[in-house]
């Protein structure tokens, strides 16, 4: 139902190189990126604050979209980054990507989570080089880019310099700011903005994959697009012993147009180290 549809891509960030060719390959939906300021809605570099979660913004960028190209099908796509839950220590990016579809009431949003980050932030005064040098390596710069703000912005605004590719660069940039700062120091930081994070960029491209993997499968009762796992329960039994763990038990899929779910079990069994029988 997608084949040569055109839909509207609202990004300010060269998405389109991640999410273009799952959908076209999956289900023929071709994308055009429509003038639209996304930014309105928040922005990773922290000058407009997120209006709502990344689950829900994402669905309202789709809409923007959609609405600014005339066209039927909006897509967009939303990040956030923050400490693992089961991880506190390692951060991890999620992104989420929505496929909005008015003509018959489609909302669908897959996920994809990752650890392989460079978010991260270091706070200088300039002197200690080798240690600036040392954490623009571990971003990946010049492949990744970074970011440079007064660690404690004057009064009145100052602007960030963002997408800093270059050394030369880098260290005016972080001279500047330490002065303009009221504590001498400078906030470095990797630039998140997908398209100057090719880590991002990744993560962005698999949950694409899903969401066309989804929009490819036929609900079994309606027929409808977008038939695919819509929630999980705990209670994987233990390998041992066969008491239930807190690792997923049961997979429930569902459609996003009718209310038919298949709950399914999957093919595994937890190890005894994550049981609270085997392993109290």
């Amino acid at each position: 139902m997608y084949r040569n549809v055109v839909g509207a891509l609202a990004t300010r960030h060269g998405k389109r190189a991640a999410l273009a060719a799952p959908l076209r390959r999956a289900v023929g939906l071709r994308l055009r990126v429509p003038d639209v300021d996304t930014d309105a809605l928040g922005t990773f570099t922290g000058e407009v604050p997120r209006t709502a979660p990344a689950d829900r913004l994402v669905v309202t960028k789709a809409r923007l979209g959609a609405a600014a190209a005339g066209c039927p099908v909006g897509v967009a796509s939303e990040g956030s980054f923050g400490p693992h839950p089961a991880a506190p220590w390692c951060p991890l990016d999620v992104e989420h990507v929505a496929l909005v579809d008015d003509r018959i009431g489609l909302v669908l949003v897959e996920r994809a989570a990752s650890t392989d980050t460079n978010h991260a932030e270091l706070f200088t005064d300039g002197d200690d080089r080798a240690g600036l040098l040392a954490f623009a390596r571990r971003v990946g710069l010049p492949g990744h880019a970074l970011t440079v703000l007064p660690a404690v912005p004057p009064d009145g605004t100052y602007p960030m310099v963002k997408g800093i590719v270059r050394l030369p660069a880098l260290l005016a940039a972080v001279t500047d700011a330490a002065a303009a700062s009221r504590d001498g120091r400078a906030r470095v930081a990797a630039d998140l903005r997908a398209h100057h994070n090719p880590r991002r960029m990744r993560v962005i491209a698999e949950a694409g994959r899903r969401l066309a993997r989804r929009l490819a499968t036929r609900c079994p009762a309606c027929a409808g697009p977008g038939w695919g796992v819509v929630g999980t329960r705990p209670g994987l039994p233990c390998r041992a012993c066969g008491t239930a763990t807190e690792r997923v038990g049961e997979l429930i899929h569902g459609c996003p147009l009718c209310d038919h779910r298949v709950t399914a079990a999957p093919a595994d069994t937890a190890d005894p180290a994550e049981c609270p029988r085997c392993n109290p």
